[in-house]
């Protein structure tokens, strides 16, 4: 077992890896309760998973917690600041997008870094970058109007 140091939402917090290959998604749930990343797949296929790694969305199950050391992890539940919801998550609530709500928080991660890349995404940038994320409730036109908003929010536009 290994004692490192990770930044998870702007926190040094300081874990014991089971080995090497421990990935970060169990030690986010698991050793820092932060359950907003969800398990789905395990081979990074599905996108319930996803943090940002310096920004970048990224698949936790997939990336070895030892790799996260010496990055800014961000996970769903260090997206809000000081209890302000960000223009992607205030979207998702006016456009009603979860049904079960199990990906959002995966759905919600690849969003907000969509946006940061391009501030008027079309519908075929939203659908390619968001491709790898799955919803179980098939709410993918939801999802697209909700970024559409954001990106409208974020821009000073009326929504």
């Amino acid at each position: 077992m290994a004692k490192v140091k990770l930044n998870v939402n702007g926190k040094d917090h300081e874990v014991e890896l089971v080995d090497d290959q421990h990935p970060l998604l169990w030690v986010l749930r698991d050793e820092l309760g932060l359950v907003g990343t969800k398990f789905g797949c395990g081979m990074a296929q599905c996108g319930a998973c996803t943090v940002h790694l310096n920004g970048s969305p990224t698949r936790s199950c997939s990336v070895p917690a030892i790799a996260a050391v010496g990055q800014k992890i961000t996970t769903i539940e260090g997206l809000a600041q000081n209890g302000v919801l960000t223009a992607v998550q205030k979207a998702w609530i006016d456009h009603d997008v979860p049904q079960c709500g199990y990906c959002q928080a995966g759905q919600i991660m690849s969003a907000s870094a969509l946006l940061r890349e391009k501030k008027n995404p079309t519908d075929a940038d939203i659908d390619s970058y968001m491709q790898g994320n799955l919803c179980r409730c098939g709410t993918y036109l939801r999802i697209r109007t909700a970024i559409k908003s954001a990106a409208k929010a974020l821009n000073g536009s009326a929504s």
